[in-house]
């Protein structure tokens, strides 16, 4: 990794942890950025694990610290999504990097409307049953294991609709993605030698970074100024990885 790759990465990452903090998708950004930092594509996906892994650790701690501690209620959840996790994980992990870039090109643009999109998120409607609970779940977790990207989005509406409330579905949102990330989806990139840890730990140090700005500008409405970066980025980068240009 060349001191360009370096800089690339954690300046990415920087403007990735902002965005996470203050809307997320911030993986929209960080695994295209590896892969033009010369990270093929799935070692990208599973590289970009080990930032994902660690930002959320320090969310979790942050939640646990604050008495947000919806463990019993992230057990009900989180069983199923390993399982889809680990499908998701051990599937993505035998593609072709080529096919696996232009399939994540694609997924960036609704990702993107997604990430953009605010919609309500309370506790109003009435639950699902268990049953299809398990379901939508066990898809979340499949698509977390695989691709991960804007999962946390997709996260919060699920559990919206599950019948959980904005801040205690952050939290179960947390702990299912540190979940995830660590119990099946990592593992099956490292067994499959698809994690480079070098620019893993450059990325991280970026995004950890931003996170703790993002927070601060969060505060300030920077977001008028983030969003219109966020959506030129993404464009250009997914492109790239359809192979535009």
């Amino acid at each position: 990794m060349t001191l360009l790759d370096a800089a690339i990465l954690l300046l990415g990452g920087l403007f990735a942890g902002v965005i996470n903090a203050m809307a997320g998708g911030g993986s929209l950004l960080t695994v295209p950025l590896l892969s033009l930092a010369g990270v093929d594509g799935l070692d990208a996906n599973g590289t970009n694990r080990v930032a994902v892994g660690i930002q959320t650790l320090a969310s979790g701690l942050g939640y646990h610290r604050k008495g947000v501690r919806p463990y019993e209620a992230t057990w009900k959840v989180v069983p199923q999504g390993l399982a889809g996790g680990l499908l998701g994980a051990a599937l993505v992990s035998q593609l072709d990097d080529a096919l696996f870039e232009r399939l994540f090109g694609v997924l960036m643009i609704p990702l993107l409307v997604l990430a953009l999109w605010k919609p309500k998120t309370d506790a109003s409607d009435e639950p699902w049953p268990w049953w299809i609970q398990m379901l939508v779940f066990f898809g979340v977790g499949f698509y977390a294991g695989a691709i991960q990207a804007g999962v946390g989005l997709i996260l919060l509406l699920v559990l919206s609709r599950a019948g959980f409330d904005l801040v205690t579905g952050n939290a179960i949102k947390t702990y299912f993605v540190i979940a995830i990330t660590f119990v099946v989806a990592l593992p099956v990139f490292l067994w499959n030698d698809q994690v480079q840890w070098l620019p893993a730990l450059v990325l991280s140090a970026g995004t950890g970074l931003g996170g703790f700005l993002g927070a601060r500008l969060a505060v300030d409405g920077g977001d008028r100024v983030i969003k219109p970066v966020l959506v030129i980025a993404v464009l250009a980068l997914a492109g790239r990885m359809i192979g535009l240009y």
